[in-house]
């Protein structure tokens, strides 16, 4: 493939001080978050709170902004401080976090909480005592670092690659290209407003600086930006060709009493899908088929077909072939147990649970994070 022709040097060669621009573009068009101190009440002195960054920095690892928002409300209300969280059961910090995925964050935040809560409440306010916690790599420390206290750390997220590399005309591939995007992102960073400038990186990223068609013409750094004038923004960053995800199989078995209840298990607490429920599958993994057929079933009952759903993972693909049974038993076999009517949106279900119930009983499930009912 041939590189764009880039017919100038970009603007930070000259001195141009990317970050004053950015930054007044920020001031003007944030996005509003609820774990946003927006500039104008930075300024008059109001403090981001870290627990409120640390949740929506966890959270927002591999889930977009609209995904989280509700569960970041959802955990606030229920529990407002890290000393809360803190105290708070680990099969209940599952339950909350049921459908958001990536499930590893929810058992390193709980751990996280224990050990601040532990100390007082007092987070760290440096990247490397901010690492030393469950859950914290380099790019969150920096995030906390620089948005809750204002160190002046490199923040560097899958929007800010994108934006550095078109400013700079980066044709390194990720991820070889990371170490020189973070020395880009060093050389243009603030030194006065750290937390702004990293979240005006990401705000550019989000909503000018997009992957497909961004808007250059409304970019305040249009004039500085190398690939502006190339007419070919969207060849980067660039990136090595994926390998193609394994597709995997196996059952899932929806066992109903007859009162609606349905029969679950609780997973392993290492491993995919550490320490949620599920219904009862076959032994598939990410390595490995399992038995597709109802006589996998973990007990006799007249099972019966319901289709098969399809759930993609980080590393490979699963389809489960679904079967619902109606079951007279009252007591839960060992290892399982009854998730009463109206409950099971409150288990720790993971989404590909939920398409699996939905699959026998349509209707049973719903999206987002509930509360369960007296």
């Amino acid at each position: 493939m041939t590189l764009p022709d880039q017919t100038r040097k970009p603007a930070y060669e000259s001195g141009i001080d990317i970050a004053a621009r950015l930054l007044g573009w920020y001031d003007a068009h944030h996005r509003d978050l609820p774990w946003r101190v927006a500039p104008r009440d930075l300024a008059r002195g109001v403090k981001p709170d870290p627990y409120r960054v640390w949740l929506s920095e966890v959270m927002l690892q591999q889930t977009t902004v609209e995904a989280v928002k509700a569960y970041f409300q959802a955990f606030l209300e229920r529990w407002p401080t890290i000393q809360a969280l803190g105290a708070a059961s680990s099969d209940d910090v599952m339950k909350a976090w049921a459908g958001l995925g990536y499930y590893s964050r929810a058992r390193n935040l709980k751990a996280c909480a224990d050990q601040i809560a532990a100390r007082g409440g007092r987070f760290p306010d440096t990247e490397s005592e901010l690492r030393t916690l469950p859950g914290i790599g380099a790019y969150t420390a920096a995030a906390i670092a620089a948005i809750a206290f204002n160190r002046p750390a490199a923040v560097v997220d899958g929007n800010v690659e994108r934006v550095a590399s078109r400013l700079f005309s980066i044709d390194t591939p990720l991820p070889l290209a990371k170490p020189e995007i973070r020395a880009r992102v060093e050389e243009m960073l603030s030194q006065d407003r750290p937390g702004d400038f990293a979240q005006a990186m990401m705000d550019l990223g989000a909503t000018i600086c997009s992957p497909r068609k961004p808007r250059c013409m409304l970019c305040p750094l249009r004039q500085d930006c190398s690939v502006i004038l190339s007419g070919d923004p969207e060849f980067y960053p660039v990136k090595l060709a994926k390998p193609e995800k394994p597709s995997r199989q196996g059952a899932a078995f929806v066992a109903i009493r007859g009162d609606g209840a349905i029969l679950l298990r609780k997973r392993p607490e290492k491993g995919l899908l550490g320490g949620m429920s599920e219904v009862p599958t076959t032994g598939w993994t990410a390595r490995v088929d399992g038995a597709t057929g109802a006589d996998a079933a973990p007990f006799p009952a007249g099972w019966r077909p319901c289709g098969a759903i399809s759930h993609v993972f980080t590393h490979f693909s699963l389809e489960l072939s679904v079967y619902a049974a109606n079951v007279d038993f009252v007591a839960a076999p060992q290892g399982f147990f009854w998730s009463r009517p109206g409950w099971i949106n409150d288990e720790a279900l993971p989404t590909v649970m939920k398409k699996a119930i939905e699959a026998a009983m349509p209707g049973s499930t719903q999206k987002g994070p509930h509360k369960r009912k007296a």
